[in-house]
């Protein structure tokens, strides 16, 4: 028997023994509401963050501790093996998205159930699940004295909302999270067959539109047909966004954008996906994207254009004849690397401007964004990640890019010059920002020996 063969087995009975205590700890982290969207919730974000310093004081880090910032605290912990040795730098969010809808959840979404097979509750997959794999790996790596790099670990509380405090955090903080590689479970999977590592992420820009015609709202009657609507022409201005070929139209968008090469799309063309499953898994009989595009590089390579909510006038039981006096939009758009945020920002503000009749007032906030980012398969730390998925799942991860976006990963490159390693386990049915968040707790074993062996295979 091969020693890479016991220390699997090792791995496999050290779950098996303690996957009681392992899931009470992550119960008790779910239990935490800490929603950092709604400020009602700011004393959950530091009893959550009290917890994850102590579970990994726990786990086998040296020191840990409760750091402010800007905004809510974040978690830094560390265990030095050998001050030469290189060292891995863990980043992780333990804020979660709303639970709302509430009526939607067939349990509590913060009072965590093991049920079919699967953890549900809001974090179980993202991200306390996924965080709780990392620092499980770290804790047997610890306890089997197999350890030979150096981990620090950074756990954030608005990664939900932007990561508005990081950026400035990891400034401030350059000579403490000094690695060699940065290593995040916070992605998903093609498949739980499809073990697949993200290479690429999509960036992002976001809005909120403010439209203002009259003084006050107005009698439809009286008014309409003879004073602009701001709901109309909100909508108008919308969808002139996007031409008949889903192309944006916004004058020097595509300016940056990178045409993937023959090699990357015939990389794409070659991942195994049904799309007759793929429409019938969100209910929708036809899809729809930029002309000339696969379904994988829309949703992934391409940038978008998506209007996020949009709202105004009367919308209670009954009806009202009203012209409203404002209108409102939330729009986001995905950007691919390359594309700077700030600029398409400004390019779309403009361009909202200009097309913008002089009947209304229109106001627009950019909100938060990001860059996108890519990472290279050759990197050393990408092929000991590869050797992690091949020794769990039993296949040669997938290289893939998503169509998601964490912004706070360009500015780990950007500011702190380190490299990320994309190493999630999530599923597409983990339902995530949803009602009914779960995760199989076959993959968060999985999750657990796939880091061990990244561990393992990472170069001393």
């Amino acid at each position: 028997m091969s020693e890479d063969t016991r220390n699997m087995m090792n791995i496999k009975q050290y779950i098996r023994e303690n996957e009681e205590r392992f899931l009470n700890e992550l119960f008790s982290l779910m239990r935490i509401p800490s929603i950092s969207a709604l400020p009602e919730h700011r004393h959950d974000m530091e009893t959550c963050a009290e917890r994850w310093e102590q579970l990994l004081l726990e786990a086998g880090a040296d020191h840990a501790r409760v750091m402010p910032s800007q905004g809510n605290p974040l978690v830094y912990a560390e265990k030095t093996i050998d001050p030469k040795a290189p060292t891995i730098l863990v980043y992780a969010h333990y804020d979660v998205m709303p639970a709302t809808p509430l009526e939607l959840w067939n349990s509590a979404p913060f009072e965590p159930k093991i049920r079919d097979g699967h953890v549900w509750g809001r974090g179980a997959d993202d991200d306390k699940g996924q965080a709780m794999i990392q620092v499980k790996a770290f804790e047997y790596m610890v306890k089997s004295g197999l350890l030979k790099h150096n981990v620090k670990f950074i756990f954030e509380g608005e990664e939900e909302i932007g990561s508005p405090s990081l950026n400035g955090f990891l400034k401030e903080h350059q000579e403490l999270l000094k690695a060699e590689v940065i290593l995040v479970s916070d992605t998903s999977m093609l498949g739980k067959n499809l073990p697949s590592l993200t290479t690429g992420l999509r960036g992002l820009a976001y809005w909120q539109i403010e439209v203002t015609g009259p003084n006050r709202d107005l009698h439809s009657g009286h008014f309409g047909g003879a004073v602009g609507n701001p709901i109309n022409i909100l909508c108008d201005m919308l969808s002139r966004v996007i031409d008949e070929n889903g192309r944006i139209t916004i004058p020097h968008f595509y300016d940056d954008v990178e045409e993937l090469s023959d090699e990357e799309r015939k990389m794409l063309a070659d991942i195994p996906f049904d799309e007759e499953a793929y429409m019938n898994a969100i209910g929708v009989k036809a899809l729809r994207g930029e002309r000339g595009y696969s379904t994988l590089e829309r949703n992934s390579c391409r940038p978008s254009f998506d209007i996020c909510g949009i709202w105004g006038g009367y919308t209670g039981e009954g009806s009202k004849t009203v012209l409203p006096a404002k209108a409102y939009a939330k729009v986001s758009s995905r950007l691919v690397p390359h594309q700077n945020h700030e600029k398409i920002s400004r390019l779309f503000i403009d361009y909202i401007q200009d097309i913008a009749p002089d009947c209304v007032q229109v106001n627009v906030i950019p909100m938060h964004g990001g860059e996108g980012y890519v990472c290279p398969i050759n990197h050393p730390a990408y092929k000991a990640a590869e050797k992690g998925f091949e020794k769990a799942f039993g296949k040669k991860p997938l290289a893939v890019r998503r169509g998601g976006s964490i912004p706070i990963i360009s500015d780990f490159e950007q500011i702190l010059g380190i490299k990320t390693i994309l190493m999630g386990f999530g599923l597409e049915s983990d339902a995530i920002h949803s009602p009914n968040e779960n995760f199989p707790l076959e993959i968060f074993r999985k999750g657990i020996e796939a880091v061990v062996e990244f561990y393992k295979n990472f170069p001393r």
